[in-house]
């Protein structure tokens, strides 16, 4: 499953924040369960510091490569920088999977 599947079945039936400065947020009140940022993001210094954030938190955080699929994804008509999954719904064992393969 991709990365984008789990951001729209998490929209549909969850919870998600969607741009960098929400999920900056989302990251430091440790709400997110995952983090997927778009690694065509220009200029990237927009996106850097999410991946140092989740770290420091424990939550998980991958690159996805296109930011317009991410905004589809998102249910949005443009790019998204980036997505937090805040509640997960039906998505929650496709993450969990992810957490087990990384």
């Amino acid at each position: 499953m991709d990365f984008y599947q789990i951001v729209e079945k998490a929209r549909k039936t969850g919870k998600i924040d969607k741009g960098t400065n929400e999920v900056t947020k989302s990251i430091e009140l440790g709400t997110a369960k995952l983090v997927v940022y778009a690694a065509d993001v220009s200029p990237k210094e927009i996106v850097a510091h999410l991946s140092i954030l989740c770290k420091e938190k424990g939550i998980l955080c991958v690159e996805a490569d296109s930011k317009q699929k991410l905004g589809i994804a998102a249910g949005i008509g443009v790019g998204a920088s980036a997505v937090a999954v805040i509640n997960p719904g039906d998505a929650e064992k496709d993450i969990a999977q992810i957490k087990k393969d990384k």
